[in-house]
């Protein structure tokens, strides 16, 4: 069956496509006028270069193949992110801040979710160059503007620091498997096996493992966080990083999950997730990836977010599209066919009904050009 797709990979048909389109150009409008300026990256790229840097959690999920000019290892981009840092690192090489943002397909081996296409359509920001808390303020903020643009407001952003967590791991004196367990362990929030792998950890670094599935909620989550951990430099650091930013941000509904360390292998501070009352996964994710263009030559200071814009435009509110207009065929009528030009340059979409076919199923028309006294005016179709 030749008309068949593989899993999870689907067509966009006109209604959806023409959404997503609307989505795409409101969105990236509304990093323009904030500053963020377009990329656009290859598909493809040489596979370690993909892989270089924040690429690294990424290589399951890159489709790999040969490339017959060179004979070297290409990968399909399975994120953009690494292909951006490249260009602020190694194409741009700016001195001072860089914001770009992007927007196009990626693809995955495997889905993310058991709902989720192999083929997102990848949109984001990234801002390069600032270390502090401004930077981070300023994409959390983005972020939820974008989704409230289109009808998908945020019902709750959570933020988290993979500080804390990179700090109990060194100071438990845990190698790399048993770091990778207990990372395994708190991101599925298994309590259970957290208290039984950690049993012989010493304290207070034990407890404290077991304790972060438990430091989720509001603004006490952090007074909870800095009572019941060990006082080390760094947790207290991250900790007042995110009081910070709760502070700044009064306006958004914020909530803290110290137990949030999706990407922990290219984050390195504050972690932030979005999401929407329709959609059980998170539907815009980001963090700070400090020293991701170090792999390119230059050691910048990054933090980003990115979402897949084919989940958006399922979650937005739906809007009511305009009708188009139907016109009869043109032919050689000229004040027919500068009426159609002159409709459409206004924007209109206007459909000419070619000689002996039907009224065209899409787009759909609710109005039509009629000839009235020897001229052309726009009617309603009535329906009944």
């Amino acid at each position: 069956m030749n008309w068949l797709l593989p899993e999870y990979l689907a067509d966009a048909l006109p209604l959806e496509a023409a959404r997503i389109e609307r989505q795409r150009r409101a969105l990236l409008d509304l990093f323009r006028v904030h500053g963020y300026e377009l990329v656009m990256p290859p598909l493809i790229e040489y596979l370690d270069s993909l892989l270089t840097g924040s690429g690294h959690d990424l290589r399951l999920r890159t489709f790999k193949l040969v490339d017959q000019v060179s004979g070297r290892t290409l990968g399909v981009r399975a994120d953009m992110t690494p292909q951006v840092a490249r260009i602020d690192a190694h194409l741009l090489n700016r001195q001072g801040l860089t914001r770009l943002c992007y927007c196009d397909s990626v693809l995955h081996t495997m889905p993310a979710t058991i709902s989720a296409s192999r083929e997102p359509i990848q949109l984001g920001a990234e801002l390069y160059g600032h270390t502090g808390n401004e930077a981070d303020l300023e994409i959390i903020r983005l972020m939820a503007a974008s989704l409230q643009s289109v009808g998908a407001e945020a019902s709750r952003i959570d933020l988290g620091h993979v500080g804390i967590f990179r700090s109990l791991a060194e100071a438990a004196g845990l190698d790399q498997p048993a770091l990778e367990t207990v990372l395994s362990l708190l991101q599925t929030k298994d309590v259970p096996g957290l208290n039984d792998y950690c049993a012989c950890l010493p304290e207070p670094y034990r407890s404290s493992f077991v304790r972060l599935p438990a430091l989720y909620g509001g603004a006490e989550v952090l007074l909870r966080a800095a009572a019941e951990l060990p006082a080390l430099p760094a947790i207290a650091e991250a900790l007042k990083a995110l009081q910070q930013l709760a502070e700044t941000m009064p306006e958004l509904p914020l909530s803290f999950d110290l137990s949030d360390l999706r990407g922990y292998h290219y984050h390195n501070g504050v972690v932030f997730a979005a999401y929407h009352p329709g959609s059980a996964a998170a539907v815009a994710l980001g963090g700070r990836y400090d020293g991701v263009g170090k792999d390119f030559g230059r050691d910048r200071a990054a933090t980003g977010f990115s979402m897949d814009l084919r989940l958006i435009a399922q979650l937005a509110t739906p809007e009511e599209a305009k009708g188009a207009i139907l016109a009869p065929y043109a032919g050689g009528n000229s004040l027919l066919a500068a009426k159609i030009s002159e409709l459409r340059a206004l924007g209109e979409v206007v459909v000419e009904q070619l000689p002996g076919q039907p009224v065209p199923e899409g787009p759909r028309c609710d109005r039509r050009l009629a000839d009235l006294a020897g001229k052309w005016n726009i009617e309603a179709i009535n329906k009944d």
